[in-house]
């Protein structure tokens, strides 16, 4: 962790490129706005203009250093063309290499799927990553196989274009069939490896439908207006909902011994970035999510 004393009036990603020389301005961006760069110990954005006197600080990460190679991996493709390909992932399963995850990712497996043929938008690691979901969240992920692809599909995602449905499994029995949940999202100022609603964090738009009430728990349908990190598990959490399995914002404490959110994205719409013909794609629940369904509905009928 370094501090440095603003002496100049500047944007905050131009100020830090000067004292990080090492780092790319799109390294420090992404920083920025993960709240690993602070302003007076408040996340600010890239375009911020420093004051003089501002204390900018800066949280120093051990890069580690990763050779990203093709591995032959099984892959539940859903969708393939010349352009794209949706891809059904595990639980369990990093979407990209990064500290501590240098292989075993899906990206090595669609490297070995795609051989060379990936966007190079997002960088070294991420090669044809438009967007993420957790590692212990299952199901549908696009990857662009080129940049017009990855340009198109990015802002498509920006303007609210692309349609996410998720389905989750939540402790607690939720009394309204349905609900918007409207609250700012940022990097916890407890926990810097947690977000949470916070008044400085950004705009989150998470909608819920009630698909099914158990004794203590609820199925829901969800749709996400907005991508921030974590975002339906936070809301979720923040409505006294949280996520079964969930070990980052519940207790992780549940009967059926299921480790990490049942959380799946079931269904994806979207443009097809050449075409523009408009594509569903959608995804099954995985076989645990169905076995505590069962369970919990045998419960009912005793």
């Amino acid at each position: 962790m370094i501090e440095h004393k603003a002496s100049e009036k500047d944007r905050l990603d131009k100020i830090v490129s000067k004292i990080e020389t090492n780092l790319s301005r799109e390294a420090i961006q992404r920083m920025i706005k993960s709240g690993k760069i602070l302003v007076n110990g408040k996340q600010e954005k890239p375009s911020y203009k420093t004051e003089l006197g501002d204390i900018i600080t800066i949280e120093q990460e051990v890069p580690e250093e990763i050779e990203l190679k093709p591995q032959e991996m099984p892959l539940d493709i859903v969708y393939e063309d010349v352009d794209i390909l949706v891809v059904n992932k595990e639980k369990g399963i990093v979407v990209h290499p990064g500290n501590g995850n240098p292989d075993g990712t899906l990206v090595n497996a669609v490297m070995a799927r795609c051989k060379g043929s990936l966007s190079g938008i997002g960088g070294k690691i991420r090669p044809g990553i438009v967007h993420r979901i957790d590692k212990d969240t299952s199901g549908l992920v696009i990857i662009a196989k080129n940049d017009n692809s990855h340009i198109n599909l990015s802002k498509q995602i920006q303007n609210r274009e692309v349609e996410k449905t998720y389905i989750a499994l939540v402790r607690g029995k939720i009394k309204e069939n349905e609900a918007t949940i409207n609250m700012p999202i940022g990097r916890s100022t407890k926990d810097r490896k947690k977000m949470a609603v916070i008044k400085t964090g950004k705009e989150a738009i998470t909608h819920f439908k009630v698909l099914k009430r158990y004794n203590e728990f609820t199925l829901l349908e969800v749709k996400i207006e907005t991508g921030r990190t974590h975002q339906i598990r936070v809301h979720l959490s923040e409505i006294g909902y949280p996520i079964v399995g969930d070990e980052v914002y519940s207790n992780g404490k549940n009967p059926f011994n299921v480790k990490g959110q049942m959380l799946h994205a079931a269904k994806l719409t979207f443009k097809h970035p050449k075409t523009r013909e408009k594509i569903t794609v959608e995804a099954p629940l995985p076989q645990y999510f169905k076995d505590v369904l069962n369970i919990l509905k045998l419960q009912e009928s005793n």
